[in-house]
């Protein structure tokens, strides 16, 4: 099957309900979500995350999308994963995804780290057979050894990030989102971590990373969206975006 992703008119509200529009505002800044605080009514107030996005990849595409802190891009590639639904507009995304957006999400401290790597494999929608079957190279991967059948909260910070990300790369993708380059672990965990992500880049159809940092985007990707308050402000090659940079 041949991969694809378009996104046509492509808006996203969140709904936020208050007696009070003060802690209407407090609750939005609170969130640190970006885009346009509009009030519908006298105790409905909403957050436009997204206002009008349209966007089409197609095999071999790399899109890295920028913006500051607020400005939509998390918002965008959970639209993509289809973690979010849009209020307005239409999303056709064909292809098998790997999502790397809050990958520690879902984790069980009480519970050992196979019960974990279980419960975040099929959050990436692994069946029961293919988590089996992955289960051993994951484990090998984490470099964890008998800290596997522990319990999460016996963890140190890396050896969490380790397991979260062994498991988040193990997924065989047409296409890979990603917020933010990962970076897990100790440094030998990090070489390791690097050359896998480099690799599933390599093998993805189609690759959406949401980032800060403008070498790597003129690195990885052959496409640049740069997002402002929900809004697209930029779409185009990386080598117009980079033009255009130099020259503001």
């Amino acid at each position: 099957m041949t991969s694809s992703i378009e996104l046509t008119d492509v808006t996203l509200d969140y709904n936020l309900y208050s007696v009070r529009a003060q802690s209407l505002r407090n609750t939005v800044l609170n969130m640190a979500v970006g885009g346009r605080l509009i009030q519908a009514g006298k105790d409905v107030t909403y957050v436009r995350a997204l206002s009008n996005v349209s966007l089409k990849l197609n095999e071999g595409d790399r899109l890295a999308v920028i913006g500051h802190n607020g400005s939509g891009k998390t918002s965008l590639l959970k639209i993509l994963a289809g973690i979010y639904s849009p209020t307005l507009g239409k999303v056709d995304v064909r292809g098998r995804i790997s999502s790397m957006i809050s990958i520690s999400v879902g984790l069980d401290i009480e519970a050992s780290g196979l019960e974990n790597i279980r419960n975040l494999a099929m959050m990436q929608m692994m069946s029961d057979r293919e988590i089996k079957r992955r289960m051993p190279a994951i484990v090998e991967f984490s470099g964890l050894g008998a800290f596997v059948h522990m319990p999460l909260k016996t963890y140190s910070a890396g050896m969490v990030a380790r397991l979260t990300f062994s498991v988040a790369t193990q997924v065989d993708a047409d296409i890979l989102i990603m917020d933010e380059w990962i970076s897990a672990g100790d440094a030998d965990f990090q070489k390791r971590a690097a050359d896998r992500l480099n690799n599933m880049v390599d093998s993805a159809k189609i690759v959406v990373l949401a980032t800060h940092d403008y070498q790597l985007a003129a690195k990885v990707c052959n496409k640049v969206m740069t997002m402002e308050s929900g809004v697209p402000t930029f779409l185009g090659t990386t080598e117009e975006w980079l033009e255009r940079s130099s020259a503001a």
